[in-house]
């Protein structure tokens, strides 16, 4: 629990908080929180506790509360033994409504979205910000809307210009939301910024929306920001967290170099990403503290870590089987990609599909040697099994590209190709056949 001593006075609190000096008498005044002691000379002194108590209030109504019922929230919380700063209180679906539900909007925003109607797909939009709030409605709309049209491109039923219909509509909306966000009444600057390889963006984005109605300052880079230009930003900003996400195994091996990065500079690095919800050891890799599995209490999480910036996270390096494998790997990985194609040509699979296979797998497979666990391997192959079998082709073609692989991969990198040939004679239960050529 936070410091009760009677420490800050009525400034101090405005400038955390960025509440005005009247709301804060007025609830005092009204509802009886906070409860700030006097001064010898009479001024009101306020607790790091009072401060944090009205920080959960102001959340509270940013999530569509009225104050009498977040004080309502408190006082039940409290009475129940517990302690309300440490409850996720994470924004609430919305009620009913008879213009329909936010499960209802968004189907209707997903369905504009396949015919490339952005008057519909804006108007479901601007229904949801009518009957909730506006983190409730971008949360449910645009980000679980735009992750089922992520399911239904994988599942082969929407377009991938479809599905970047729909992610160029919620992108412009968030930069939209964010101009008009009012002015950062925080004290800290915050920096949010994708790892070297991420182009996922919009998680990002989100993020920082939320953290900017709270008050934060939020300097945002975007996708795919490169380790020197983030360097050049962090002399500019001197933020006292940089924010990132990582989506896929490969930028969650960038983003741990970025950890190890930020690590040396003493700078806190706050981090989520749906891969960390896949491979939850991952996080043990990662210099920095987790965000947790919801975006919706990232800016909870970021207010504790904040309240102990000195907890950085230490790591260990990957392990040394791998010493040198990565290196080799990549010095030969063209040789291997125009190795493989040559050999699948045969089993007539299209020349798209096995561009996707080639790339793919040799992205996650250099991510997981550099990361030291070639384990890390096995969702994304089931990720690329899913999506070629879902254009058409059978999981025996993924045993085949996977077996060739396996054998260029001998052919290429000879003794050392040992922990890579383990995991594929695992993947394919050892039933490759013999090479049936030379490199």
């Amino acid at each position: 629990m936070p410091d009760q001593s009677p420490t800050y006075n009525l400034r101090a609190v405005i400038r955390e908080t960025g509440l005005q000096a009247e709301t804060i008498r007025a609830w005092e005044r009204r509802y009886g929180l906070p409860k700030p002691q006097r001064s010898s000379g009479g001024h009101r002194l306020y607790s790091l506790h009072d401060i944090q108590m009205l920080k959960w209030l102001t959340d509270r109504i940013g999530e569509g509360m009225t104050i009498s019922r977040a004080v309502e929230m408190w006082r039940v919380l409290e009475a129940e033994g517990n302690d309300p700063l440490q409850i996720n209180a994470s924004i609430p679906a919305p009620a009913q409504h008879p213009n329909g539900s936010i499960d209802n909007l968004r189907k209707a925003w997903i369905e504009s979205c396949q015919f490339f109607d952005e008057q519909g797909a804006e108007r479901a939009l601007t229904q949801a910000f009518a009957i909730s709030s506006p983190e409730a409605a971008c949360i449910g709309i645009l980000q679980r809307g735009l992750s089922e049209m992520g399911e239904l491109w994988y599942a082969g039923e929407v377009s991938v210009q479809q599905e970047h219909f729909a992610s160029a509509l919620a992108m412009r909306r968030l930069h939209t939301l964010i101009a008009a966000s009012p002015p950062a009444t925080r004290n800290a600057r915050l920096l949010a910024s994708c790892p070297p390889g991420e182009e996922h963006e919009f998680g990002l984005l989100l993020m920082t929306f939320l953290l900017r109605r709270r008050g934060w300052d939020v300097v945002y880079l975007g996708a795919n920001v490169p380790l020197q230009r983030l360097q050049e930003t962090l002399r500019s900003t001197s933020p006292r967290l940089v924010i990132s996400l990582a989506q896929t195994l490969p930028s969650a091996a960038s983003l741990r170099t970025v950890s190890l990065f930020l690590q040396d500079l003493k700078v806190p690095l706050a981090y989520g990403g749906k891969i960390f919800l896949q491979e939850p050891g991952l996080r043990e890799l990662i210099s920095g503290h987790f965000l947790g599995e919801s975006i919706a209490d990232s800016p909870a999480s970021v207010e504790r870590i904040l309240q102990s910036p000195g907890k950085l996270g230490t790591t260990l390096p990957p392990e040394t089987q791998y010493d040198g494998l990565l290196k080799v790997y990549l010095n030969h990985a063209a040789q291997i990609d125009a190795s493989v194609s040559r050999r699948m040509e045969e089993h007539g699979i299209r020349p798209q599909h096995l561009e996707i296979a080639n790339r793919t797998f040799a992205q996650h497979l250099a991510a997981a040697i550099s990361l030291g666990d070639i384990g890390l391997l096995n969702n994304s192959i089931r990720w690329v099994e899913g999506l070629l079998r879902n254009a058409g082709l059978d999981s025996e073609m993924v045993k085949e590209f996977l077996c060739q692989y396996g054998n260029v991969v001998e052919e290429y990198l000879k003794e050392q190709a040992g922990p890579i040939i383990g995991w594929i004679e695992r993947q394919t239960e050892n039933g490759c056949q013999e090479k049936t050529e030379t490199v």
